[in-house]
């Protein structure tokens, strides 16, 4: 990108000075260097915000500028307030959420597809974008063993892939009825009948409201003590119907039974939508696949690459089996737009039309990992995931979850004594696990699903967990 740089026109920027071609390379480099040393100090600086530089984030709370701000200033202000005061979640001992660090050759194109400044919505504006889309699509099918005729939405997060999948899930369920939801609305439609599991994740019940399902007219189906949906306690489905099933519980990592629930939705007619965000990528793994058995028979699919292919925000991912369905959930025309051509067009697949070049991050990790090294990331993290176990169960506190993924859950005590040792492990600072409550009980959970974390970087946190809930 900066080799580039020399070659810019002078141009006016928003401030009304003139930017020439040497200030665009020199705040670029500057942005460059300030990124880098930031990533370098992850391994040595507190996993948690500096305090006092938390302290310090009124200074943004100013009036609006009357005069333009130098960009060199402006950088360098941003990086003196705000990176002290992030949340070190690109480092090797963040265990807070699901969310992996991004990959580095993932950082540098995503850095590269901002400045190419591409709107990827169709092929005939901007088909270099598309075309990589598409390939990242063929791959990812392929990588994860999905239908192969699967059509891919590039979108946000989970909570918008949960919404794409489920827009198409709506279409389809209701066309069979004889009703036309994107024409018609939901006003006079056949009620559509939502089963969930107790522990569906909320994001998931999110996009159900979105879509005018309702947040609490679902029906919820019992779990078992890992979370995973009882197949004996199915309700009778009626039509129309979609089941909603995980591959991934958000506490235990479990999976739901699904040959067994894909049987009972086939014979009666349902759609079956998986929320995947995390556990989908479990299928890239020979070792960790049987844990999805069956999962290939659903409907759709909802995961996130910024968990577990470790790809910078925003990068989720929709998969539909029935390419049309998704396509006219999501269709949009108007005179000034391309006429659709012989490619796939980004914008037939998701709820944007504007949005930036998702695709080039999942395609460069998955080119620079490979399938042999994405498999081994995401064994390598479940592995480690059960060193926390094994050496939390050994320093005498309770696992609560059998750790069949990259999932802990353990308690200290007491739930109020619980809460106490995560407040100190977080204070502390050399990582960083999040409370939860899971079947009616406080624990910390640590979540395994970065390729930054090393095996030294668990045994730090292992030692500093346990001083922590000794002292």
């Amino acid at each position: 990108m900066l080799a580039h740089a020399s070659k810019a026109r002078t141009v006016r920027s928003p401030g009304t000075q003139l930017t020439s071609s040497g200030d665009t390379m020199h705040i670029l480099e500057d942005a460059a260097r300030r990124a880098v040393s930031y990533l370098g100090s992850l391994e040595t600086r507190p996993v948690r915000p500096d305090p006092d530089a938390v302290a310090r984030l009124d200074e943004l709370f100013i009036p609006a500028p009357k005069t333009p701000t130098p960009e060199a200033e402006v950088l360098a202000h941003l990086d003196d307030l705000i990176s002290p005061a992030t949340m070190a979640m690109a480092g090797p001992r963040f265990f807070g959420f699901v969310i992996g660090g991004s990959l580095p050759v993932t950082v540098a194109v995503n850095w590269l597809a901002t400045a190419w400044d591409q709107n990827a919505c169709f092929d005939a504006s901007t088909p270099g974008v598309s075309r990589i889309e598409e390939a990242a699509r063929r791959w990812l099918l392929e990588l994860l063993d999905l239908p192969r005729e699967c059509a891919v939405g590039f979108v946000t997060g989970a909570t918008v892939a949960n919404f794409t999948a489920l827009a198409a899930a709506r279409h389809a369920v209701l066309k069979r009825s004889g009703w036309n939801v994107e024409a018609d609305g939901l006003f006079g439609a056949p009620p559509v009948q939502v089963v969930v599991g107790e522990e569906v994740h909320p994001s998931l019940v999110k996009a159900l409201g979105m879509l005018g399902f309702g947040r609490s007219r679902v029906t919820r189906v019992p779990v078992d003590a890992q979370g995973r949906m009882r197949a004996d306690k199915l309700p009778r489905f009626t039509s129309p119907a979609i089941l909603c099933v995980q591959a991934g519980n958000v506490n235990s990592g479990s999976f739901d039974p699904f040959p067994e629930l894909c049987a009972a939705a086939r014979e009666a007619g349902a759609w079956v939508h998986v929320d995947g965000a995390f556990g989908l990528w479990a299928r890239a793994s020979q070792k960790l696949a049987p844990l999805t058995r069956g999962l290939e028979l659903a409907d759709s699919w909802a995961t996130d690459a910024h968990k577990w292919l470790n790809v910078p925000y925003d990068s989720g991912l929709a998969f539909v089996r029935d390419a049309h369905a998704l396509q006219a959930a999501m269709a949009i025309t108007a005179e000034y737009l391309p006429a659709p051509g012989g490619q796939r067009n980004p914008a037939d697949y998701t709820p944007e039309l504007s949005r930036r070049a998702r695709g080039i991050e999942i395609y460069a990790a998955l080119k620079s990992l490979g399938r042999e090294g994405l498999a081994r990331m995401v064994e390598r993290n479940c592995v480690q995931a059960q060193r926390f176990a094994e050496g939390l169960r050994s320093a005498g506190f309770a696992v609560l979850n059998d750790v069949v993924l990259n999932q802990v859950v353990v308690s200290f005590g007491e739930d109020a004594r619980t809460r106490k040792v995560i407040e100190a492990i977080q204070r502390d600072g050399t990582c960083w696990a999040g409370v939860t409550v899971w079947q009616g009980q406080t624990g910390m959970r640590i979540s395994v699903s970065s390729w930054a974390t090393s095996d030294a970087d668990v045994e730090r946190s292992l030692q500093a967990i346990v001083r922590c809930a000794k002292a």
